[in-house]
């Protein structure tokens, strides 16, 4: 399987430290940011495939850090945590883009399920715009 990069973003030091470890365990090629900012700040230099953003954050939140990220790089994948119950600010980044959400405190291997999923679906949005250009895009299939 091919790598996938994944970016982690939230304010909580201990629980951001812990996911990294844990994800790096499981062999994801993985970074994390503090804030919001420092998310935009690393996807403008670092490519990566689905972010994983916490909702509640001082500063720029979530939703906001959502619509950036869309703005400026349609193809990542944004998976959004939740920590405080709030389902409807979740349902709302749903709406505006972002591929799922979970609840804190999550399953570690749920969320390695949703980022694998979210890979997925980018790298056929990837081979997609690639076909619409006409650029030949080998198949999934192993080379069949």
């Amino acid at each position: 399987m091919e790598t996938i990069r994944v970016l982690l973003v939230d304010d909580e030091v201990e629980f951001l430290d812990t996911l990294l470890k844990r994800m790096r365990k499981r062999q994801v090629e993985v970074a994390g940011v503090y804030s919001a900012e420092e998310a935009l700040r690393y996807l403008e230099s670092s490519p990566v495939d689905v972010v994983v953003l916490d909702v509640k954050m001082p500063g720029m939140d979530g939703i906001d850090a959502l619509k950036a990220i869309k703005e400026r790089h349609p193809l990542v994948e944004v998976i959004m945590l939740t920590g405080h119950a709030n389902v409807e600010v979740a349902i709302q980044g749903m709406e505006l883009g972002a591929f799922d959400y979970l609840m804190k405190p999550m399953d570690i291997d749920e969320l390695l399920y949703k980022v694998q999923d979210a890979c997925k679906k980018k790298r056929l949005h990837e081979k997609r715009m690639l076909k619409r250009k006409g650029v030949k895009v080998e198949s999934d299939n192993g080379g069949v």
